[in-house]
């Protein structure tokens, strides 16, 4: 079951991630789209909570969960900032590589045991989103190189360390429903203050898209936090990082963004991966 929880959780993560890469430069605010997609989550497990029960709140459980909100929050801004710099079909790869800071961190700081072909799968994966996002020199699409590496190394950042700490929530057996919500109030917050920096207007379509992503999220979070509390680590990162396999392709369908032959090469061995991690 936590194989599927994970596999699940990558359809939702890259359905959303599509989502902030169809509303890139269409003037809807990053900040008020999340804002409003952090609050529908909130709400939504607020209700949970209070209905099947809370376990006990700490200033522990708070502040992991305020901190995996802002990370977040942050990573998807910078994700979406990134979208409007160059291609989802490159770009969302390229983040997904942020899966080798909780790897690592599993092998290392938990102790987890990755056998030898698990490790296989893994380089695999990742290797196969070096080979996806690479673009020649001449003949490539047009990207703002600059700008457009430095949001995506934001997001790294922010989603590599998200990762660690959602792990981290796991081993100290702190109740995913209560940070889950800590998580999506901490980023609320976060965006709230951001918004008041920004001063954009708020327009009626953020709030419809915050409510999709917002409904998707907690679906996708939910299974996330099964997935590390009852599977494999090691194993759960790297196929999650699989969610820009929807960007890619919905990318190349929609915006006709069109894949190299070394590129598709790319996508059928990350989907490889996944089979070697399972062995």
């Amino acid at each position: 079951m936590w194989l599927i929880a994970a596999v699940v959780t990558m359809l939702c993560f890259g359905i959303n991630n599509f989502i902030f890469k169809a509303t890139s430069g269409s003037g809807l605010s990053k900040v008020h789209m999340q804002f409003f997609f952090n609050l529908t989550a909130f709400l939504i497990m607020l209700g949970f909570g209070l209905i099947e029960g809370f376990a006990a709140f700490n200033a522990l459980t708070i502040f992991l969960g305020a901190i995996i909100g802002i990370l977040n929050a942050n990573g998807n801004i910078q994700m979406s900032k990134a979208f409007e710099k160059g291609p989802g079909s490159i770009t969302s790869p390229l983040i997904s590589t942020n899966t080798i800071i909780p790897i690592l961190s599993a092998a290392l700081i938990f102790h987890e045991h990755i056998t030898l072909i698990q490790w296989l799968g893994i380089i695999v994966m990742l290797a196969s989103a070096a080979v996806i996002q690479y673009t020649p020199g001449k003949g490539g699409v047009k990207i703002d190189y600059k700008p457009w590496m430095f949001h995506i190394l934001l997001s790294i950042g922010s989603f590599g360390v998200l990762g660690v700490l959602m792990k981290t929530s796991s081993q100290l057996h702190i109740d995913s429903v209560n940070t889950l919500v800590c998580m999506y109030a901490g980023g609320a917050g976060y965006l709230i203050i951001n918004s008041l920096l920004t001063k954009e207007n708020w327009q009626p379509n953020e709030l419809k898209f915050g409510l999709v992503i917002g409904c998707i999220s907690t679906v996708g979070y939910s299974s996330y936090f099964f997935a590390l509390n009852t599977g494999v680590a090691s194993i759960v990162f790297p196929i999650v990082s699989l969610s820009c396999l929807v960007v890619v392709i919905g990318s190349c369908w929609m915006y006709k963004e069109r894949l190299k032959m070394y590129q598709v090469v790319g996508v059928i061995t990350a989907l490889l991966g996944i089979v070697l991690t399972k062995i």
